[in-house]
């Protein structure tokens, strides 16, 4: 940088201005000897203030003469040259010679400096520096510093920090003051900058930029704003005709909000250069496309928030001393906004490349944390808490609410136990949570202490925004579970969220993830034999629930369990039972006086009980006529229905598990043919007398049958109605259409060739999706 001296020497037939930093003014002696006074009595520090003053007392006689002709005949000239300047600037410069001229500067040595604090320091000076004059308390003010708590090492490492750059700091302040008295264009001061700023890297150079304006428009600012409670900032207004600004606060107010949205932006700018800067090298090289374009952004921005630093204060210097009527302030704020407008741009393309090394980031962390994931499940441990840790946030000490006291708790609760993960996402049925709540009620509070305990690991997209319907959604859930939950979802990391869909195979339908003391996965999905035996399949592993199969058989308490009560009493008391299903309620109608008719020609105690569809859908309206119209019992909790379906569901899935099928399991085979009945068009029956002797027909064919039934009603005396029934509706069996199967969820376990369990040939294979039951 040169001297004063030679810089003066250099701009002696330049006028210096006073509304704008980037304008050369027609040449006047007086006006030029004047500024020349100005400019020696506030930097000629050399000479004592007493000679000072002395040697220029003729120069400062001769400035009170200046007419306000004169200087508004300047001012006028000033606008004009301010309007081409900027029509100049901003619509033919050419960027390529900008950015050469700026990379010629560029010459760093390699040092390491933390910006990060010092830019801290420069939002708080520039955060608390608004253009507000009136303060009421000095109370009201406050040290930056004093907003965060900072301990010693901190304190220490920032004061060396500040220490190392303020020389430069305060060049970079002396400089843009300097040639801004001169009337220097507002790039040559960009560029004198730079000069200064040349062994430092792009950052830095950024952050030391808006340092200098932190100081500059930080000491303007605070002068105004205790100019009412402190002697000395009133002393100050004065020298520096800030008074004149205060009054008239209304007309500068375009040029202080357009300074303040260029710090802003210019802020922003600057903390995404430092972003870019701080990413990890170890998941995003330099070399990665990503950044190779963000790279090619970074120099144009700092050259532009630079540029934004030199016009902010231009604006501070040509303030003081200047009365508000010679001010062009619609002028200078639309420089100011251009040059913001110019930034935002900028921001914009570094915020969208910031966004795809974050995601590219992201994805490699998620790969790495997936397969440290699976490696742990692969490792023998003498606990579960390092799998439990690696599952859920292990950054948060209390990531757990404990359903029954509603108070946060640490992963130490699940230390050695089975632990149960209830997986599911936001739209869990209120009958799936019904049942839930009472088999984990009955195990938890009953007479025998069960070593197990469930956590809800809610399952969220994370490309979807995190609404207030959805955290309503969440906590609603959270407050009807009585055991643990996550205190929230975004607890659960993308890899998690992986794992579990693609080695648990959990997709919509809600599973329950069994581990036992040690963290290893002892069932992948208990949820089935959870609705099939309640809390009789504690411990939830995959061997209680073989063992469990082992002991059962195809009965109709098995087909029922306790769902219905009166159902397991009309069992003991030996009458008939008839289930029933379909919502063709002409077919109902038809069938159930039918039966009734042949019952009491048989002379057979009946009881009929209507169970609906798997799919709700019309089952309420059907439901409705049966109750009108007295045809049968029905169950009228919906929760009844659906839990009938579901068991039968579960059991098909808890077979699949484990590589049953109809060829090698009778239960199978009649599971079935259940499901296959409910997902025909027409009506069913199951007919049972006591609890092995069951008997299955879709209801075309047993209505046919039992019309026909003065032909086969001499062989129920002799061999029983339910296998005279079976007898007499073998003729009635076609080939044409059997039967088609509908099976939810699960697909992975659902084999290329599923027999029919009719015909017993292939069936072919279709995908069905469904979203609305109601």
């Amino acid at each position: 940088m040169s001297s004063s001296s030679d810089s003066t020497a250099a701009h002696k037939q330049t006028l210096p201005s006073k509304g704008r930093a980037s304008v050369f003014l027609p040449q006047s002696s007086r006006q030029s000897q004047a500024n020349q006074l100005i400019f020696i009595l506030f930097t000629d520090f050399s000479l004592p203030i007493c000679a000072r003053f002395a040697s220029h007392q003729a120069h400062y006689h001769r400035l009170k003469r200046l007419t306000a002709m004169e200087v508004g005949a300047a001012t006028a000239a000033q606008k004009m040259q301010s309007v081409k300047g900027n029509r100049h600037l901003f619509s033919s410069s050419d960027d390529s010679i900008v950015m050469k001229q700026m990379y010629e500067t560029h010459k760093p040595e390699g040092r390491d400096i933390d910006v990060r604090p010092i830019l801290y320091v420069v939002e708080e000076v520039l955060r608390r520096a608004t253009p507000t004059f009136v303060v009421t308390s000095v109370l009201a003010l406050q040290h930056p510093l004093d907003a965060e708590v900072h301990d010693g090492a901190q304190q220490t490492g920032l004061i060396l920090t500040l220490e190392t750059v303020s020389y430069t700091v305060h060049r970079i302040c002396y400089e843009v003051a300097y040639k801004c008295s001169f009337g220097g264009d507002a790039h040559t001061t960009t560029m004198a900058v730079f000069h200064i700023l040349s062994t430092y890297t792009w950052d830095a150079k950024a952050v030391m930029a808006l340092a200098a304006l932190a100081v500059n428009y930080g000491e303007f600012s605070l002068t105004a704003q205790l100019h009412g409670v402190n002697p000395l900032a009133k002393s100050l207004v004065l020298l520096k005709q800030i008074p004149d600004i205060i009054e008239h606060a209304n007309v500068l107010k375009p040029r202080f909000d357009a300074i303040n949205n260029l710090i802003t932006v210019m802020l922003d700018v600057t903390k995404s250069i430092i972003e870019f800067t701080d990413l990890p090298s170890e998941y995003i090289s330099s070399e990665s496309p990503e950044m190779e374009t963000a790279m090619a952004h970074i120099p144009t921005a700092v050259y532009w928030v630079v540029r934004g630093v030199v016009a902010c204060m231009s604006q501070t210097i040509a303030l003081i001393g200047i009365g508000h009527e010679y001010i062009n302030s619609t002028t200078e704020a639309w420089e100011l906004s251009t040059i913001a407008h110019k930034l935002a741009n900028i921001l914009g393309h570094l915020t969208k490349q910031l966004d795809l090394c974050h995601r590219k980031i992201d994805e490699k962390r998620h790969v790495e944390a997936y397969q440290t994931l699976v490696r742990l499940f692969e490792t023998i441990h003498i606990d579960n808490m390092k799998i439990l840790r690696a599952l859920i946030h292990y950054k948060d000490d209390l990531p757990l609410l404990d359903g029954m006291t509603k108070k946060r708790v640490s992963l130490d609760v699940l230390r050695r136990k089975i632990v149960m993960f209830f997986i599911s996402d936001l739209e869990i049925s209120n009958e799936e949570l019904f049942v839930l709540v009472q088999i984990y009620n009955d195990t938890h509070h009953g007479k025998i202490e069960r070593h197990y305990e469930v956590v809800w690991l809610p399952i969220t997209d994370r490309y979807q925004p995190w609404t207030e319907n959805r955290e309503a959604d969440f906590n609603r859930l959270a407050a009807n579970m009585p055991w643990y939950t996550l205190h929230h979802p975004t607890l659960l990391q993308p890899a998690v969220i992986r794992y579990v869909r693609d080695v648990w195979h959990f997709d919509k339908k809600p599973i329950l993830v069994v581990l036992d003391p040690q963290g290893r996965v002892v069932c992948p999905n208990a949820i089935h034999m959870i609705w099939i035996w309640g809390s009789l399949a504690y411990p939830f592993t995959s061997n209680r629930e073989e063992a469990l199969w082992k002991e059962e058989t195809w009965r109709l308490e098995l087909l029922v369990d306790e769902i219905d009560p009166a159902i397991l009493t009309w069992i003991r008391e030996g009458q008939f039972v008839c289930l029933y299903g379909g919502d063709d309620i002409d077919w109902i109608r038809k069938f159930t006086k039918l039966l009734k008719q042949v019952a009491h020609e048989a002379r057979i105690p009946l009881e009929m009980v209507y169970v609906g569809k798997s799919n709700p859908k019309g089952v309420k309206k059907t439901t409705a006529v049966i109750k009108a119209e007295k045809l049968s019992n029905y169950w009228e909790d919906p929760a009844m229905v659906w839990f009938f379906w579901v068991r039968l569901e579960s059991m098909w899935h808890s077979k699949m598990q484990h590589g049953r099928s109809i060829e090698d399991d009778l239960i199978m085979e009649e599971i079935m043919q259940m499901l296959s009945f409910d997902g025909s068009d027409e009506g069913w029956a199951v007919i049972s007398h006591g609890s092995f002797d069951i008997l299955k027909s879709h209801g075309r064919k047993l209505y046919d049958c039992l019309m026909d039934f003065e032909t086969w009603k001499g062989s129920v005396e002799n061999e029983g109605f339910i296998p005279a029934l079976a007898k007499a509706l073998l003729p009635y069996h076609t080939h044409e259409h059997c039967t088609r199967l509908i099976l939810p969820g699960d697909t992975q376990q659902i084999k290329e060739k599923v027999i029919c369990a009719q015909c017993k040939r292939p069936m072919d294979k279709y995908v069905l999706y469904r979203c609305c039951n109601d």
